[in-house]
């Protein structure tokens, strides 16, 4: 009866200060309001940032490509894909150095004009000087689903000196 008692009070002490419901004190209810309780979010996240201020003109600025177009395309392949095409283009540079290459849209909304599907071949140039022709090459890839090809008869690809098309 000595060490139970005292074993009693300290087990009744230790678990006063758990929140589970071991605590004697949560048996009867808390009168008080949950303060666990998350309160309402706002609408934006906190955590991501606005997009107006100082530094939104540099990041606009960031996203936007800077490619030029690519001297002559040299091979244009099509591709049928699950879901679309894949418009393969070969291009060779006028010099050595080009990274970040790209097919481009030819016109701004991505639709067929007259039934003809543009794009630009361009890249981003460090020009590093003239070079062989196979340092200069440059292949890119870009997959169309059937909903962007709409009513598209051909694919038309555009280098500063030439284009090439193939019918789908």
């Amino acid at each position: 009866m000595r060490s139970t008692v005292p074993a009693l009070l300290l087990s009744f002490l230790v678990m006063s200060g758990c929140g589970t419901a071991a605590n004697p004190m949560n048996w009867f209810g808390n009168d008080d309001p949950d303060a666990a309780a998350p309160e309402p979010v706002e609408a934006d996240n906190p955590l991501i940032p606005e997009t107006t201020g100082l530094f939104a003109a540099a990041r606009e600025e960031r996203a936007r490509y800077r490619g030029t177009p690519i001297e002559a395309v040299t091979d244009l392949t099509i591709e049928q894909v699950p879901g679309g095409i894949l418009v393969r283009a070969t291009g060779l540079a006028a010099t050595q150095g080009i990274y970040d290459a790209r097919l481009t849209p030819g016109n701004e909304d991505e639709l067929p004009e007259d039934g003809v599907l543009t794009f630009r071949l361009e890249a981003q140039n460090a020009q590093l000087g003239a070079g062989a022709p196979q340092t200069r090459e440059v292949i890119v890839a870009r997959k169309l689903t059937e909903q962007q090809l709409g009513g598209a008869r051909t694919i038309r690809v555009e280098g500063v000196q030439n284009a090439l098309e193939r019918r789908r």
